[in-house]
């Protein structure tokens, strides 16, 4: 008899410990699952519209951030139920590194760059900025290279009465030892220097290395956080920011919200090339693919995507704000080349660090 009791016990007790895995904070909650974001995405996840469709579902999702290369390469993912880069290069590294076989890229961001109407307008003068004729402005990104090799300062720009600062003509980007924004910077300036082409060969890294370290070692400091280059934008004015490399959706959002973050002054422009940013999860446990799956096929969360600027499979709910608040943006890219795979990649940004370590100094113009 007591051992059957002991046995009925026992199976009592395994029965409140699945419960307890299941319904996650043992008083019929939701499950808490844990994840690590690249930084642009922390205002989706801390929406409390995000948070109640979650709920909804059970599952309450807390995240941490970081750079989507240190995602991939410093964080310890033990501690997590998925993480969510914003490249898709780095999720297949994750994905390969964690022997995962699914993953979800539930929204995505083209590359932009966030300026204002009168730095367009000196950079139209000077044959960067020209029109798409698809109701958009393009950043010519060879004339860019061009322009930046010869370390041309604003100041010398022809015709230049609106900006005639003493400093060069350089897009601010995050850091690229940690940040997936400023190596989507390097996947489209490569392509450029690499005559039109993804780099794919080890041996053509170094000399496209040396081709567009420039545009990342003459900015000096760079942020680790791509929300950090924006907000300056967003407060500073042109004086500090005239033109930051920025994911599409960090600029939509806001002018979706309507908050008067975005001045009327303030104009989006897209690389020519550009690429796109995919965000891709990576689960490593079943909760973590049900928020994957959620994210990639539930109407609320993809409609909350899309508030936040991102791009969706569901191109209906995007092209409805886009049109409610008269955005200026691509509809239909054209231009957008494929990032290296990430082995390439990282072999890129490990040729430029080297030439930062090695002192490779600021270029000037005419000896100014």
């Amino acid at each position: 008899m007591k051992r059957l009791i002991g046995v009925v016990l026992a199976l009592l007790l395994g029965a409140v410990v699945v419960t307890a895995v299941v319904l996650g904070d043992g008083g019929g909650g939701p499950a808490t699952v844990r994840g690590v974001i690249g930084s642009e995405k922390k205002p989706f996840f801390d929406d409390p519209r995000v948070r109640a469709a979650f709920e909804r579902h059970g599952l309450r999702v807390e995240v941490d951030t970081a750079g989507s290369r240190q995602i991939a390469t410093e964080v310890r993912l033990d501690d997590y139920a998925f993480a969510f880069p914003s490249s898709l290069p780095a999720a297949e590294k994750i994905k390969k590194d964690r022997r995962v076989s699914t993953t979800f890229s539930p929204f995505y961001s083209p590359m932009a760059v966030a300026t204002f109407q009168p730095i367009a307008d000196v950079l139209a003068g000077a044959g960067l900025v020209r029109d798409s004729g698809r109701g958009y402005r393009v950043l010519d990104i060879a004339a860019y290279l061009d322009l930046v090799a010869k370390g041309t300062r604003w100041d010398r720009l022809p015709g230049n009465s609106a900006y005639p600062a003493r400093k060069r003509v350089l897009l601010t980007t995050t850091d690229i030892r940690t940040s997936n924004s400023a190596a989507m910077y390097l996947a489209m300036t490569s392509y450029v220097a690499n005559g039109e082409d993804v780099v794919a060969a080890p041996a053509r890294v170094p000399a496209v290395a040396r081709a567009v370290a420039p545009v990342f070692l003459d900015q000096g400091y760079s942020q680790s956080s791509t929300e950090a280059p924006f907000d300056d934008y967003l407060a500073m004015g042109p004086g500090k920011t005239p033109m930051v490399m920025i994911y599409e959706a960090q600029y939509l959002s806001r002018v979706f919200a309507g908050d008067g973050s975005i001045r009327p002054e303030m104009r989006l422009l897209y690389p020519a090339p550009t690429v796109l940013s995919k965000h891709t999860l990576v689960p490593f446990t079943p909760q973590a693919a049900e928020v994957g799956r959620l994210l990639t096929e539930d109407p609320e969360l993809r409609g909350l995507a899309a508030r936040h600027g991102f791009r969706t499979a569901d191109p209906a709910a995007f092209a409805g704000l886009v049109a409610e608040h008269r955005a200026p943006v691509a509809r239909d890219l054209v231009d957008v080349v494929e990032p290296p795979t990430y082995e390439r990649l990282e072999e890129l940004v490990s040729a430029v660090e080297r030439l930062y370590a090695g002192g490779a100094g600021p270029r000037t113009e005419g000896g100014s």
